[in-house]
């Protein structure tokens, strides 16, 4: 990305001797910049653009101005109008460039992409943006990756706690219920069951004395 920055210096630089309305607001503007005071720059820029709305020098400079500032998606703005202003292929690749650089900066990397496949189409010979451009596609493949994995991680989670809410629910359903009884239930069911106690004593005597009556050896 450095090699972007560089473009954008020398371009403002040059641009210093051409014979326009607002030039001495465009010199100041440099002058400012090359001082880092890119604020002052950015307002000396914008009174150029004042004296004359269409001034392609003006329009890049300001662009860089606010780049320096992080104003990255105001910055893309102007550069585009820069591009859409200059008729000289080699300039509006380089506004071009420096508009991908911009996007990209701000987050937005199918704009950058695009941005700088549009600069190569004004110059196909700039191992800058070619290299700009390999660069964020780069960016877009790591960023469609981490989503893929997220999206994974979130779906595996999910899973994890399926069977768990699945298991709480059949323990809740197999968990003993108190029941309670009246005073005259529980007596009947107590009397049922010495009743049941009677009848199984008095089968167990009756087997007994049948056993007496079988012959368990034989004589002979």
């Amino acid at each position: 990305m450095k090699k972007g920055y560089l473009l954008l210096i020398l371009l403002s630089l040059a641009f210093q001797s051409q014979g326009q309305a607002g030039r001495g607001d465009i010199r100041q503007g440099n002058r400012y910049f090359k001082s880092e005071k890119y604020d002052n720059a950015e307002v000396a820029y914008r009174k150029a653009l004042e004296e004359k709305k269409v001034n392609k020098v003006a329009e890049f400079n300001l662009g860089d101005a606010l780049y320096r500032q992080k104003k990255f998606e105001e910055a893309g703005r102007q550069f585009e109008a820069a591009a859409a202003n200059d008729v000289i292929k080699a300039n509006s690749a380089k506004a071009l460039h420096n508009l991908g650089n911009s996007m990209l900066q701000a987050g937005k990397i199918d704009e950058s992409i695009e941005a700088y496949k549009n600069a190569l189409r004004h110059n196909p010979t700039d191992l800058d943006t070619k290299y700009n451009l390999s660069y964020a596609k780069m960016m877009k493949k790591k960023k469609e990756e981490s989503e893929k994995n997220d999206k994974k991680d979130q779906q595996q989670q999910a899973d994890q706690q399926k069977p768990q809410d699945q298991k709480d629910q059949q323990q809740q359903q197999a968990k003993p219920q108190n029941v309670k009884i009246s005073k005259e239930d529980a007596e009947r069911l107590l009397e049922a069951v010495a009743m049941d106690e009677k009848k199984v004593q008095e089968k167990v005597k009756k087997d007994k004395a049948n056993a007496s009556k079988v012959r368990t050896i034989k004589d002979w």
